[in-house]
């Protein structure tokens, strides 16, 4: 997917937001489809198709969360990117936002170019992640995970994790840049049928830490974590 070719929808109540950012989009080359709540962002995207969509989560008739819902829960999306927009300092609007299928959050007021970057940077991450599927390992930054021999390698250096370290590195590092709620990280690492303690996520993070370094992951307050590099 090239950035050029990608389809964009924008869904928000705020008629000059819409404009603003679609104006910016279109000189980026993207074609971009807009709505101006929940109900119609939802009949939009079923109809246009969207490699990724920009919703804003406070609006009428349907708020941003349940369309991702939605959304999410209609296997034609599942490769879609949704990030979200939320008013600075909701912390709980963003956890529910990325508790049910967001992939990200941009809080406002928003900065056309700044937005235009981060979509960018979604639509690489998500091409990249379309390339490596079929692939045995996941390169990023200096490490090599081998997700065959269930290893980590810094060059020459061999890295050796525990299962769960190593299960929780490899959903992290495959999606760099999403920030995981520790709800998402928990189904998706211990499975929802596994009763851990609070702290389970936590230790495993500061062992990750110790081993790799502190920089590559990243705890978002209030949320979850998230893999830099």
């Amino acid at each position: 997917m090239t950035a050029t070719a990608a389809k964009i929808l924008l869904v928000d109540d705020e008629p000059d937001i819409l404009e603003i950012l679609e104006f910016n989009l279109l000189k980026e080359g993207f074609e971009v489809a807009t709505a101006g709540n929940g109900e119609e962002g939802l009949a939009v995207a079923r109809k246009f198709q969207p490699d990724l969509i920009v919703l804003d989560i406070m609006m009428p008739i349907m708020d941003g969360v349940e369309v991702c819902r939605q959304l999410r829960a209609d296997s034609k999306f599942d490769n879609t990117i949704i990030t979200f927009l939320t008013a600075r300092e909701e912390d709980y609007s963003q956890i529910a936002a990325l508790d049910t299928g967001g992939d990200d959050y941009i809080t406002k007021p928003i900065r056309p170019r700044v937005l235009i970057s981060r979509v960018k940077a979604l639509l690489r991450r998500n091409a990249r992640q379309e390339d490596e599927a079929d692939s045995s390992s996941i390169s990023i930054g200096d490490l090599e995970i081998d997700l065959e021999q269930i290893v980590v390698r810094r060059g020459e250096e061999r890295i050796d994790l525990a299962k769960k370290e190593f299960d929780l590195l490899t959903l992290l590092a495959g999606k760099p840049g999403k920030v995981f709620s520790r709800e998402e990280i928990f189904n998706k690492v211990w499975g929802t049928d596994v009763i851990v303690g609070n702290r389970t996520i936590d230790v495993h993070i500061r062992k990750l830490r110790e081993k790799l370094g502190d920089h590559y992951i990243k705890t978002i307050k209030g949320i979850g974590y998230k893999f830099e590099f």
